[in-house]
């Protein structure tokens, strides 16, 4: 790309620039019911709240299957036959639901950086663009510098 001889003028970026959009926004409204679900899941269940309701259920089970009378026992010792399946049934469920949540802040975060890249490519232009006047004006001192020492001697 040939080199501009003549910087751009603070018009000519603006009207180059693209208009700023909020990506999280614009993520948000895309999103599905059942992909704000997955999402509200995965964030939910990464917690350490979820954690201590899943380790208090299981010691409450544990604990009514093994000391409460034999007559209220449901899944009496050494069988927890029904607690292994529900706690496998849990572990099926929730693997691909924290799976799709992931892979929807991994699109998520690929816009921001998306939009991060336009951000800082914005700013080089300008940059570039300011250092180009400045330049400009350095040369222009420079040269006024030289005029008026050759007026003077």
């Amino acid at each position: 790309m040939p080199e501009k001889s003549t910087p751009n003028t603070l018009a000519e970026i603006r009207r180059m620039r693209k208009p700023v959009h909020n990506v999280n926004t614009e993520h948000r409204s895309r999103l599905s019911t059942l992909d704000r679900l997955a999402l509200w899941i995965t964030d939910h269940i990464g917690t350490m709240g979820f954690f201590f309701i899943i380790l208090c259920w299981t010691a409450v089970w544990l604990l009514w299957n093994t000391v409460a009378p034999a007559a209220v026992r449901f899944d009496p010792a050494p069988a927890f036959v029904l607690w292994l399946f529900i706690s496998n049934m849990i572990q099926i469920f929730l693997m691909p639901l924290l799976l799709i949540g992931q892979n929807l802040q991994g699109r998520h975060a690929e816009l921001r950086a998306e939009a991060d890249f336009e951000v800082n490519t914005k700013a080089e232009q300008e940059i570039e663009a300011i250092l180009m006047h400045l330049e400009k004006q350095h040369e222009m001192m420079l040269t006024m510098l030289h005029k008026l020492e050759k007026e003077s001697e």
